[in-house]
Protein backbone atom coordinates (compact mmCIF):
# COMPACT_ATOMS: atom_id res chain seq x y z
CA UNK A 1 0.00 0.00 0.00
CA UNK A 2 1.54 3.45 -1.02
CA UNK A 3 1.58 5.63 1.70
CA UNK A 4 2.00 8.85 0.38
CA UNK A 5 -1.27 8.53 -0.95
CA UNK A 6 -4.54 8.84 1.68
CA UNK A 7 -6.61 6.02 2.02
CA UNK A 8 -10.92 6.29 2.37
CA UNK A 9 -12.61 3.02 3.29
CA UNK A 10 -15.41 3.12 1.03
CA UNK A 11 -18.26 5.36 0.03
CA UNK A 12 -19.82 6.53 3.42
CA UNK A 13 -16.19 7.41 4.96
CA UNK A 14 -15.75 11.02 3.76
CA UNK A 15 -12.18 13.01 5.05
CA UNK A 16 -12.64 16.04 7.37
CA UNK A 17 -12.34 18.39 4.51
CA UNK A 18 -15.21 17.02 2.57
CA UNK A 19 -19.03 17.25 3.77
CA UNK A 20 -22.67 16.49 2.07
CA UNK A 21 -25.16 19.95 2.11
CA UNK A 22 -27.83 20.37 0.73
CA UNK A 23 -27.45 20.87 -2.65
CA UNK A 24 -23.86 19.84 -2.99
CA UNK A 25 -20.46 19.54 -1.59
CA UNK A 26 -18.64 21.30 1.08
CA UNK A 27 -15.06 21.77 0.77
CA UNK A 28 -12.57 23.23 3.16
CA UNK A 29 -9.60 24.60 1.96
CA UNK A 30 -6.20 26.02 3.04
CA UNK A 31 -4.68 28.06 0.04
CA UNK A 32 -1.10 29.20 -0.82
CA UNK A 33 -1.17 31.56 -3.36
CA UNK A 34 2.23 32.59 -5.41
CA UNK A 35 3.04 29.40 -5.79
CA UNK A 36 5.01 28.02 -8.78
CA UNK A 37 2.13 26.05 -10.46
CA UNK A 38 -1.36 25.43 -9.69
CA UNK A 39 -1.75 22.19 -7.50
CA UNK A 40 -3.77 20.06 -5.72
CA UNK A 41 -1.65 18.77 -2.07
CA UNK A 42 -2.08 16.03 0.05
CA UNK A 43 -4.67 17.23 3.12
CA UNK A 44 -3.19 18.47 5.99
CA UNK A 45 -5.47 18.21 9.10
CA UNK A 46 -9.21 18.81 8.48
CA UNK A 47 -8.32 20.72 4.76
CA UNK A 48 -7.41 19.82 1.94
CA UNK A 49 -4.49 22.44 0.65
CA UNK A 50 -4.41 23.98 -2.94
CA UNK A 51 -1.51 26.05 -4.18
CA UNK A 52 -2.70 28.59 -7.18
CA UNK A 53 0.45 30.96 -8.57
CA UNK A 54 -1.91 34.26 -8.16
CA UNK A 55 -1.24 36.50 -5.16
CA UNK A 56 -3.13 37.61 -2.27
CA UNK A 57 -4.27 40.93 -3.99
CA UNK A 58 -7.69 41.92 -4.93
CA UNK A 59 -9.35 38.34 -4.79
CA UNK A 60 -6.59 37.30 -7.44
CA UNK A 61 -6.03 34.21 -5.47
CA UNK A 62 -9.71 33.46 -4.76
CA UNK A 63 -10.87 33.62 -8.08
CA UNK A 64 -7.98 31.53 -9.31
CA UNK A 65 -8.94 29.00 -6.88
CA UNK A 66 -12.39 28.86 -7.73
CA UNK A 67 -11.33 28.69 -11.31
CA UNK A 68 -8.60 25.87 -10.73
CA UNK A 69 -11.28 23.59 -8.62
CA UNK A 70 -13.62 24.15 -11.25
CA UNK A 71 -11.25 22.72 -14.05
CA UNK A 72 -10.42 20.08 -11.79
CA UNK A 73 -13.78 18.89 -10.57
CA UNK A 74 -14.67 19.32 -14.27
CA UNK A 75 -17.85 21.48 -13.82
CA UNK A 76 -18.91 24.97 -14.40
CA UNK A 77 -17.13 28.14 -12.59
CA UNK A 78 -20.94 28.85 -11.71
CA UNK A 79 -21.55 26.14 -9.39
CA UNK A 80 -18.39 26.42 -7.15
CA UNK A 81 -19.10 29.59 -4.45
CA UNK A 82 -16.55 30.70 -1.38
CA UNK A 83 -18.89 30.41 1.46
CA UNK A 84 -16.46 31.53 3.78
CA UNK A 85 -12.45 33.00 4.23
CA UNK A 86 -12.71 35.99 1.77
CA UNK A 87 -9.29 36.96 3.43
CA UNK A 88 -8.23 34.22 5.05
CA UNK A 89 -6.17 31.00 4.00
CA UNK A 90 -9.00 29.10 4.77
CA UNK A 91 -11.88 28.59 2.69
CA UNK A 92 -14.91 26.68 2.36
CA UNK A 93 -16.21 26.02 -1.10
CA UNK A 94 -19.50 25.04 -1.65
CA UNK A 95 -20.11 22.65 -4.81
CA UNK A 96 -23.04 23.12 -5.94
CA UNK A 97 -24.88 19.54 -7.93
CA UNK A 98 -22.33 17.09 -7.25
CA UNK A 99 -22.06 14.44 -4.40
CA UNK A 100 -19.11 14.42 -1.80
CA UNK A 101 -18.51 10.83 -3.01
CA UNK A 102 -17.85 12.66 -6.82
CA UNK A 103 -15.83 15.44 -5.71
CA UNK A 104 -13.35 13.23 -3.60
CA UNK A 105 -12.99 11.22 -6.79
CA UNK A 106 -12.10 13.96 -8.78
CA UNK A 107 -9.77 15.63 -6.52
CA UNK A 108 -7.92 12.37 -5.38
CA UNK A 109 -7.39 11.61 -9.24
CA UNK A 110 -5.46 15.19 -9.29
CA UNK A 111 -3.29 14.70 -6.54
CA UNK A 112 -2.18 11.05 -8.07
Amino acid sequence: MDKSQPQFHGPTSLPEFVKADADGTLLAVKVQPRAARNEICQPLGGELRVRVTAPPVDAAANEALVRFLAEVLDCRRAQLALARGHASRHKLIKVAGLRPDTVLARLTAAWQ
